[in-house]
């Protein structure tokens, strides 16, 4: 049986329970159940702290999981990133009032107040800059108010929490981080890995791509086809119309509009989109 950890409360846990009943498995109905089995598909779920997920992978304890990709780095544990699931996007940024530091190059000997204490280390390290990391758990915004710090370093989505505390954010980001799938550095493949990667994967297609239908002349399908490419190549059948066939091509989400306009100025008619709840590839 695999056995997976997934985050038990916050964003992050809702996004990720989302996904997985996409992919097609049972999930926790009680919020405050630790465990889930799903026994037709072979699997089990450990609802543990975000920031504790790589540690329980890293040691073997649990197969795989998904967590953040600051979590990730920040716990040093000896494991890895399997692929982007594409939700909980964030950055990582250092900040600080305005005109105390605002280059990175500046940060030698300053108090840098983190909940990231691995991360941020480690990307000082990367910039040859020796610092005095401070570990806090939360609210790190207040720590240059309070004195505890001289610059911040925190996970930034809008930027609105640093500035109401009067910071400004500075620097490239330490980080993009997002929630990923992750498993023990140099781990043997778990026999039901294989089938969690593939209804992951359809998952992130079907959100990312629309099943895109319509009618062309014959003689415009070659020019239609470039518009619509589809991921290896479009269906194409023939019509009961003499000299028209009718195609069917996956499309991304982003560009439907766009493709759907040019299809009708080159001639294309009874243009339909369909959504895609899952797929194989």
């Amino acid at each position: 049986m695999l056995r997976v950890a997934v985050p038990n409360k916050g964003a992050l846990a809702e996004k990720a329970a989302q996904m997985l009943r996409e992919a097609g498995y049972r999930q926790r109905i009680d919020p405050k159940d630790l465990v889930c089995r799903d026994e037709p598909n072979d699997i089990e779920f450990f609802y543990l702290r975000p920031k504790d997920i790589a540690t329980y992978v890293g040691s073997g304890d649990l197969d795989v999981g998904i967590t953040g990709r600051d979590l990730l780095i920040d716990s040093g544990a000896p494991a890895e990133e399997v692929v982007d699931l594409d939700f909980g996007r964030a950055t990582v940024r250092f900040a600080a009032r305005p005109g105390d530091v605002d280059d990175v190059r500046e940060l030698g000997g300053h108090r840098i107040a983190t909940a990231y204490p691995g991360l941020v280390e480690r990307h000082l390290v990367e910039l040859g800059v020796k610092a005095d990391v401070i570990r806090l758990d939360g609210a790190v915004e207040n720590a240059i108010r309070l004195g505890v710090a001289d610059v911040v370093a925190d996970v930034v989505e809008t930027g609105t929490t640093l500035r109401q505390a009067g910071l400004v954010v500075f620097g490239e980001p330490l980080l993009r981080s997002s929630a990923v799938l992750v498993r023990r550095t140099d781990a043997p493949a778990h026999p039901q890995s294989a089938q969690l990667l593939r209804r992951l994967h359809g998952v992130l297609v079907a959100r990312r791509y629309v099943m895109l239908a319509y009618d062309v002349p014959a003689g415009l399908l070659d020019r239609a086809s470039s518009l619509t490419p589809g991921i290896e190549s479009p269906t194409v059948s023939p019509l009961h119309r003499e000299g028209w066939v009718a195609v069917q091509a996956m499309v991304l989400r982003d560009d439907v509009h766009r493709i759907m306009d040019e299809l009708y100025e080159l001639g294309a008619r009874a243009i339909l989109v369909t959504n895609i709840h899952a797929c194989r590839l």
